[in-house]
């Protein structure tokens, strides 16, 4: 199994090396588009307007919730990178999963992860529809919600440097805003900036660092943990990339302190710049466009809003290159129909892709026509344990297969886990953990562990058929 990977890998390694061959393909993504991926690709509306939530219901503490939610995120990511160096794989940690721990596992985590990013894809089309609705009141949210389906699927289907140089632009959007919030915030927090004041105090004082106990500071990391679900994008993307082994490398060591400036020193300038208990509803305004309108710079509001769309725009084109490639990837492992894999001259996944957007449509519609039927909410509960599920598979995984290893492969690996296997079962163990706390903490959080139960068991209940069909198309190939 071991030596399968290896060799895999390594061939994957060299036809991006070779003269002429992938580095020279003008369809592949390049080095800068990986970077910006890396960089931007998890900054959504979770942090801009979401983390207004989590800082309302935890308090500045929940800076920690932010911290320990990234750390969990940070291990996985290393050991996927670990596995992803040796062999790089559009299909990424499904691939692995399925090499690691047998199809079965490859199957569960694939359409689970699927079935995440269609969840996304409608939900950023109808967040990116509701922005432009506001600035446009006489055209109906959902026509701007199908305008924006529309546009980024046809970026999708052109080539994955076409994703990529639309992802890159978007991203970069994102971490300009971002950039511009901490050096302006850090300024305002210190009182250096203009009819600003001295604000560090507001950490402690309205009821202290953690006015509502330590209790919900860890029920915080069940809310925020979603927030960084889609770190492996880049990883994905780095497979068809110029360089896929550097790629790799280059997403998972940045991911460390992407989390910690971008999240947590975002979050933690929010809570120092504006009393806890002083924020607005983020229905009604977003943290980061309360702080920017305090800033005093001019048109902070309508900057915010463009900025929240390039981020619902950014997370739909990512969710549909993640959900397009995903289907792809299992149609070509015999997961799902074959047809599925077909692909284009520039090697996309065609029909995946437009699979992919059918979901979306659906969705949309169902929200803008139905929104009371409850199945637009069903869909975005029954998805929200997708991410510790992939996190519970990445870390079996690579405990798995550096298991089977010999020493001289061990040796080998170019990006490596740290303290094999303990951080491996810590990641396992802070999932059972996050999950108990959603359990024990309120009905909503309740509503997406069950629900999300049930869309593993639908998706489990199909693997007998699947598996039936996987040996009768082995015994005829034999």
């Amino acid at each position: 199994m071991a030596d399968r990977m290896t060799e895999q890998g390594q061939g994957s390694q060299g036809s991006a090396d070779s003269p002429g061959g992938a580095a020279a393909d003008p369809k592949k993504l390049r080095s800068r588009h990986i970077t910006m991926i890396a960089l931007g690709g998890i900054i959504g509306a979770s942090l801009f307007v979401g983390s207004g939530n989590v800082v309302r219901a935890v308090g500045p503490a929940a800076v920690i919730s932010y911290l320990i939610g990234g750390l969990l995120v940070f291990l996985a990511m290393r050991m996927l990178g670990e596995m992803a160096a040796a062999r790089p794989a559009i299909g990424s940690f499904m691939e692995y999963a399925r090499v690691g721990l047998g199809e079965w596992a490859g199957y569960l985590v694939g359409w689970l992860y699927w079935y995440y990013w269609i969840g996304v894809i409608a939900f950023e089309a109808v967040v990116g529809g509701s922005v432009l609705g506001g600035w446009f009141p006489d055209v109906p949210q959902w026509v701007f919600s199908v305008v924006l389906l529309l546009f980024f699927t046809t970026t999708n289907l052109v080539s994955a440097r076409s994703f990529g140089e639309v992802e890159y632009w978007l991203a970069s959007i994102k971490v300009a805003a971002i950039i511009v919030f901490l050096a302006v915030g850090t300024l305002f927090a210190f009182g250096l900036w203009p009819k600003a004041s001295f604000s560090i105090p507001n950490l402690w004082q309205h009821g202290g660092f953690a006015p509502n106990g330590w209790w919900p500071v860890l029920s915080g990391v069940a809310i925020v943990i979603f927030s960084y679900f889609g770190t492996e994008i880049a990883v994905m993307a780095a497979a068809e990339s110029e360089d896929p082994a550097k790629g790799v490398r280059q997403a998972v060591v940045t991911v460390i302190w992407r989390i910690l400036l971008f999240f947590v020193g975002g979050v933690l300038l929010i809570v120092t710049i504006v009393p806890w208990n002083q924020l607005p509803n983020p229905k009604q305004e977003g943290p980061f466009a309360h702080a920017f309108t305090l800033f005093g710079l001019p048109g902070a509001g309508l900057v915010m809003n463009a900025v929240v769309l390039t981020a619902a725009c950014s997370v739909l084109n990512s969710g549909l290159y993640s959900a397009g490639r995903m289907f792809s990837a299992l149609a070509e492992k015999r997961l799902a129909p074959r047809v599925v894999a077909r692909k284009n001259k520039s090697g996309v996944p065609v029909v995946a892709v437009a699979a992919c957007t059918i979901g979306g449509y659906v969705a949309v519609l169902v929200n803008f026509v139905a929104p009371d039927s409850g199945i637009f909410d069903f869909i975005m509960n029954s998805a929200g344990l997708v991410a510790l599920f992939v996190y519970s598979f990445i870390a079996f995984t690579q405990m798995r297969m550096r298991h089977t290893m010999t020493p001289e492969e061990r040796a080998g690996l170019k990006l490596k886990m740290w303290l094999h296997p303990w951080l491996g079962i810590l990641t396992v163990a802070g999932v059972v953990g996050i999950i108990v706390v959603m359990l024990l903490t309120d009905d909503s959080a309740r509503t997406q562990v069950w629900t999300s139960l049930v869309s593993l068991a639908v998706i489990a209940a199909f693997w007998p058929l699947v598996r039936r069909k996987l040996r009768k198309t082995a015994a005829k190939e034999s």
